[in-house]
């Protein structure tokens, strides 16, 4: 299995316009640029969209390992938070905070928490970056 994504960027790094596009065409031609990435501007960035595909597969590996328990969560909502930091080699990604809030009948606070963490070292995506990755888990 292959997923793609594209970016197009024209010009210099602080006045350039870049453009962003999935494979299938969910994001197509989506802007972003220097104050979108590294300043409060409103637009797309690769850490917000990192830290969407590290929720959204977070989320998936949590649900099938509550179904490896017998256990169908009503909702599970993830919140990753992507720091991007300053260092000597420039800027780099840091750490992710995995944020999750769900809603499982039937479920114990201790199964949760062992699942929780057990979702947070198996998803895919926390298996590719690097940095340190924090949780947050409450079962509600």
């Amino acid at each position: 299995m292959k997923r793609t994504g594209h970016a197009v960027w024209n010009g210099d790094l602080k006045t350039g316009k870049g453009a962003l596009t999935t494979g299938s065409g969910v994001l197509k031609d989506t802007q972003y640029g220097f104050k979108t990435r590294f300043e409060d501007e409103p637009g797309a960035n690769p850490e917000e969209l990192i830290g969407a595909a590290h929720a959204g597969c977070y989320s998936m590996a949590l649900s099938m390992i509550l179904g490896e328990h017998d256990l169908v969560a009503d909702e599970i909502r993830t919140q990753a938070d992507v720091h991007l930091d300053k260092s000597d080699d420039g800027f780099e990604i840091t750490a992710v905070d995995l944020k999750v809030r769900a809603r499982i009948p039937d479920a114990s606070s201790d199964e949760f928490q062992k699942d929780a963490e057990a979702a947070k070292t198996g998803c895919p995506v926390s298996k590719l970056l690097k940095a340190k990755i924090s949780l947050d888990a409450e079962l509600l």
